[in-house]
């Protein structure tokens, strides 16, 4: 009986690990401050998270797919500062739908590198990283982009409007999340990708088209990094041309902490969404307990690193790994 308890405890552990996780965090920082659960605050958290966890959403397909996206950061920078160059040159309604159109055009060149011509995902996206960067650069000519007039134009409402007083941020946040939740688990293509990054090779065998699948997935990250980008563009009204600089690497953490192996065939939406919460949530935490934000980098890093290991110890059933 009591072996049947324990194994039922692993069990629940090891299914919802990470969501026990961020309630301790969540009661901890309440507890500290009680601020920290006020209205005002979760809202404004969530709101400044979803920029993050939009990108993240399309990066779970990458990573569950069996394959890394370090470019995102940088195209997030490029379509934001497309989409405000654009909005003076040809308005907001054509702006927005040639800003997707160019993100997607990089988003299906690095797919067809990775998928079709099977070239390592880590090395792909880390040089295209470079040469996104180089690009914006380029079309903005190594200056900051602003719109002309910020009171006469509709485009601020993707970032700072709201229904039925929710931001729309977080709106966008949770559609979006609602629907690639439902694409990742109810559907043909889901199953195809978690099968592609299970085991690439039986799932060609089993007459999924590996490259079609692969090739999607970064399509599907690159339309979330558009939909980020006029987020952030329309948040702001104006950018640096270096906005997204480093986020491929929060991006990733909120996806693994989210419980997806960077082996692939693992994880799902509605966790990565867990995952971005509590990195919003920890360095909100931190800030209403009064640290320095340079103390907050390693308390966030060791956190981030004891929630993993402890996932994963409850999914194998011990805290150490059984091979010396």
């Amino acid at each position: 009986m009591a072996e049947l308890t324990k194994s039922g405890v692993a069990g629940v552990l090891a299914r919802q690990g990470i969501l026990i996780a961020f309630v301790i965090f969540m009661v901890g920082f309440a507890i500290a401050n009680q601020r920290f659960i006020a209205v005002d605050n979760v809202f404004g958290v969530i709101r400044s998270s979803a920029i993050l966890g939009v990108m993240a959403l399309g990066v779970t397909f990458v990573v569950i797919g069996g394959n890394l996206d370090l470019s995102v950061g940088s195209m997030m920078s490029f379509s934001t500062i497309v989409v405000l160059d654009l909005h003076d040159k040809l308005g907001p309604a054509l702006a927005i739908p040639a800003m997707f159109a160019l993100t997607l055009l990089l988003g299906a060149f690095i797919g067809f590198l990775v998928g079709y011509l099977k070239l390592n995902s880590l090395i792909v996206t880390l040089g295209m990283l470079s040469a996104i960067h180089g690009l914006t650069l380029t079309w903005s000519g190594g200056k900051n982009m602003d719109i002309a007039d910020k009171s006469g134009t509709w485009f601020g409402f993707f970032g700072q409007g709201s229904v039925m007083g929710i931001p729309m941020p977080i709106l966008m946040f949770a559609g979006l999340a609602a629907v690639l939740g439902i694409v990742l688990a109810r559907t043909p293509f889901g199953r195809k990708v978690y099968a592609v990054g299970g085991n690439g090779t039986a799932a060609t065998f089993s007459g999924v088209p590996r490259a079609r699948v692969v090739f999607t997935t970064y399509l599907l990250s690159a339309f979330c990094v558009a939909t980020a980008g006029l987020m952030q563009a329309s948040r702001s009204m104006g950018s640096q041309n270096t906005v997204g600089q480093g986020m491929e690497l929060e991006v990733l953490a909120a996806v693994i902490l989210g419980g997806a192996s960077l082996l692939g065939g693992s994880g799902t939406i509605f966790k990565t969404v867990i995952g971005v919460l509590i990195l919003g949530f920890i360095q909100n935490g931190l800030l209403l307990v009064g640290l320095e934000f340079y103390v907050q980098y390693v308390v966030t890093w060791t956190i981030i690193i004891l929630a993993v290991w402890l996932d994963i110890a409850a999914k194998r059933g011990r805290l150490w790994s059984p091979i010396a």
